[in-house]
């Protein structure tokens, strides 16, 4: 189930993150899964010991080959049944660009606008919880209108 915070829940524990990164032009940065055949947020599951932020930097630099800047909002959550933990949704900022070697586990990144985003994820695959976090970060980052 998908909610959406201000803070971090604290009653279950949290076993994965993801991130929405933001352009200073207002553009999102996503990557394709290739496994999955879509366009998704960057993110999985925290490895051993590994806090969210730590989590969050492995992901982005892996999945994407980004640096985050250190302001990141919490502004979704979504409850993982099968495993009674959280995934939490953080906006953020892409702090700059790094070269991506072959051991990175996807194809790359994805620039576009937060309208293209969720027309993209519409046409894909239709997931509604995908579809309304992008929606909500866009609110957020103040490129797309409530």
């Amino acid at each position: 189930m998908l909610t959406f915070i201000t803070e971090v829940p604290t009653d279950k524990p949290v076993s994965g993150v993801h991130c929405i990164p933001v352009l200073d032009n207002g553009n999102v940065v996503m990557v394709w899964d290739t496994d999955e055949q879509v366009l998704t947020t960057i993110g999985g599951r925290l490895e051993k010991n590994e806090s969210l932020f730590e989590g969050m930097d492995r992901e982005a630099l892996e999945e994407a080959g980004i640096e985050l800047m250190d302001e990141r909002i919490p502004f979704a959550c979504w409850y993982w049944k099968e495993f009674d933990s959280y995934r939490i949704y953080y906006l953020t900022k892409v702090k700059r660009f790094i070269e991506m070697s072959q051991v990175y586990e996807k194809t790359g990144y994805v620039i576009t606008n937060f309208d293209t985003a969720i027309e993209i994820i519409q046409k894909v695959e239709g997931r509604e919880e995908r579809i309304a976090v992008i929606r909500r970060a866009g609110i957020l980052a103040g490129q797309i209108r409530e």
